[in-house]
């Protein structure tokens, strides 16, 4: 909170609001899309994953790291150069801009409360099992104080603020699970084959085959493609990780800090595979299926019992201040959305004073987006939050990564297409959702007593993205509205040259 009030000082336009002045090194904002990057999902959820089922578990860290690639290739230098705060002005670069603008607003909402909803379940979990709450009021007063939390450090620090909460976060959570993974591996003799082996003894060989959460039956097979899928194409359509592009002065830092990303995600990820096969070896999946906080339990379940209560307090603590950091990143991207697209260039036309008046909107934005995830995250409560986040992912590959890719590559691309792309992507894959075992049918549903499950695969990335892609073609070909040449000309020198694009600010 101390670093969040004193990098408010210097928050005073919407430049600063949002982008928090472009004046973050490559560096510094590869650290802080870590961090963006590393929620709880990454480490409660991926950990207990790994724990239960082993190397099915791991695809969910191969999943997230391989998505990387995916966005530093196809999208990071050509979205910085394009835009200015949001996802929604590179779609409307070369579009009619209210139509365009509105839909990508709507779908950057759509990720950000799935997203929201898995942090906010992790916030719930953890603390239920640092305190020993087991009771539902309990942890959703919890939630309630996560959320109220997240709602100031938007408020008063902005992104520049925020950035620096999530750097910070990100140093403490790859410096805790570097300890943790070393004190595992050196408790085999720093040998990684007898921890392996160590696993396999308490839950068997299955946590070293495939196929132990997704290979029981075809379904479950495809439900695995869909996931993988999901993953790697998702990541270039978040919101939250998009807008961290903005905050660096030119695109070769916006280069650099992608690269910078790629090394710390995949060393973190690396660590998950000691400690969830740790916490398999060492607690034991029975263990961590029963603990309050469920499958999320297996990091701080290990960290007790290396290290025992002081280390359970210092990771859990790390653990909470990634979800705090995750989710201010989260609220502050949903709240900039609303407020320049949909407040500043569709309900005021572009005509809104840059200083005031847009940012107040922003931030009672985020304050309304905070009650939501409040109310969703007390729902949510007690799934499994990398199987949550990836289903934010499902709709940020089916709704906003063809409509991204189609307006950066393709010269006929229109409105249309956009509309068409966004609308039905977004469409396609809530209904998908909602009519999927993740939500009803199972016993780890959301809604375990009801069943109105008619789409049999839990992530339906296999199905939506391919409909959003024919969905974005089929919009602009059947479409009489034909694309504006010079505009598509000038996004094409500006994405690839950066020329006449958002340059520094300094103050």
């Amino acid at each position: 909170m101390v670093i969040v009030f004193r990098a408010s000082r210097n928050t005073k336009t919407a430049s600063d609001y949002y982008a928090g002045g472009r004046a973050f090194t490559g560096p510094q904002n590869g650290i802080a899309i870590a961090g963006d990057y590393l929620s709880a999902a990454s480490f409660l959820g991926i950990a207990g994953a790994i724990a239960v089922y082993g190397y099915d578990g791991f695809l969910y860290s191969i999943g997230f790291l391989v998505a990387w690639l995916v966005a530093l290739l196809l999208v990071a230098e050509l979205l910085r150069n394009t835009g200015k705060y949001t996802m929604g002005d590179v779609l409307s670069f070369r579009m009619k801009e209210r139509p365009v603008r509105t839909a990508a607003s709507l779908s950057t909402l759509a990720v950000t409360f799935f997203y929201l909803l898995a942090q906010m379940a992790g916030a719930g979990g953890l603390v239920a099992l640092l305190l020993g709450i087991t009771n539902k009021t309990g942890q959703a007063a919890v939630i309630f104080v996560v959320g109220a939390l997240m709602i100031v450090y938007v408020l008063v620090g902005g992104m520049k603020g925020t950035t620096w909460v999530q750097i910070i976060k990100a140093v403490l959570l790859i410096a805790g699970a570097f300890v943790m993974t070393v004190w595992v591996l050196a408790m085999y003799g720093f040998n990684f084959s007898g921890l392996l082996g160590a696993a396999a003894d308490v839950a068997g060989d299955k946590v070293l085959n495939p196929g132990a959460q997704y290979g029981k039956t075809e379904i479950s097979k495809l439900d695995f493609v869909s996931l993988g899928i999901a993953l790697v194409l998702g990541t270039a359509g978040l919101p939250h990780v998009l807008m961290r592009f903005y905050t660096v002065p030119t695109a070769k830092e916006a280069r650099r800090s992608v690269v910078w990303a790629i090394w710390l995600i995949g060393l973190f990820y690396l660590f998950t595979l000691v400690l969830g096969y740790g916490a398999g070896a060492l607690v034991g999946s029975d263990v961590i299926k029963k603990a309050p906080g469920g499958v999320n339990s297996a990091a701080p379940l290990l960290a007790l019992e290396i290290g025992g209560p002081l280390l359970l307090g210092f990771i859990s603590a790390v653990a909470f201040a990634t979800i705090l950091a995750v989710v201010a990143g989260l609220t502050i991207t949903a709240s900039a959305s609303f407020a320049h697209d949909i407040y500043a260039n569709v309900i005021k036309k572009g005509k809104v004073d840059d200083k005031g008046q847009e940012v107040k909107v922003a931030r009672i934005t985020a304050v309304v987006i905070g009650i939501v995830s409040i109310l969703g995250g007390i729902a949510a409560n007690g799934q499994n939050i990398a199987f949550l986040v990836a289903l934010a992912f499902a709709v940020a590959a089916s709704a906003n990564l063809p409509t991204l890719l189609y307006s950066l590559f393709w010269k006929r691309f229109n409105t249309n297409g956009a509309l068409w792309s966004i609308y039905g992507g977004l469409a396609v894959t809530i209904v998908l959702i909602v009519i999927s075992p993740a939500v009803s049918g199972a016993e780890d549903s959301m809604f375990p007593s009801l069943d109105f499950a008619l789409f049999p695969l839990k992530n339906p990335g296999l199905v939506s993205i391919p409909v959003s892609f024919l969905l974005g073609y089929l919009g602009t070909v059947l479409s009489k509205d034909s694309a504006d040449k010079a505009k598509q000309a000038e996004m094409e020198v500006r994405s690839l040259t950066g020329a006449g694009a958002e340059k520094a600010v300094s103050h």
